[in-house]
């Protein structure tokens, strides 16, 4: 199927408001379906009969439980929170084998890359805005993100 194709199907689903479309041509089919954090799946037909569903609902509930930790910090005024500016999957290193991009009590300059957030196949580098001292790094490699969601806690 070409790629172009594709993107029409992904457009018209996003315009359309529906949560899933599914085509089919001759031994060739694409399977477009909204999920809770915003990512989409193309499937063959063996694998779109099996879709897992628990796992991202496991995964937004682990992620969101780093929200309290996140207010309890906020308190403090020499802090700065560093929150996600899109829905999408958080990234801490540029590949699945390299070394994450900060860890906890590593100093950040203005614009240096903190994560990655994956949305759409696109891959955002978050960058920080604030020269400091990192105090927390609130999610986990592979985690959904929503907006706004607190990711970092710089000092």
């Amino acid at each position: 199927m070409d790629i172009r194709k594709v993107k029409k199907l992904i457009e018209l689903l996003e315009e359309s408001g529906i949560s899933e479309l599914e085509i089919s041509e001759g031994e060739e089919s694409v399977r477009i379906s909204r999920h809770p954090r915003g990512a989409f799946t193309f499937a063959s037909p063996a694998i779109a009969a099996a879709p897992p569903a628990p796992l991202p609902v496991a995964t937004v509930a682990i992620g969101s439980a780093a929200a309290p930790s996140a207010a309890e910090r906020k308190a403090l005024a020499n802090e700065r929170t560093v929150t996600s500016p899109m829905v999408g999957t958080y990234y801490s290193a540029p590949s699945p084998d390299a070394k994450p991009f900060v860890e906890i009590g590593d100093e950040v300059r203005v614009g240096q890359t903190l994560c990655i957030i994956e949305a759409m196949k696109m891959m955002n580098q978050i960058e920080s805005d604030k020269a400091g001292k990192v105090a927390a790094i609130l999610a986990k490699n592979g985690d959904p993100v929503e907006f706004g969601q607190p990711l970092f806690v710089i000092e």
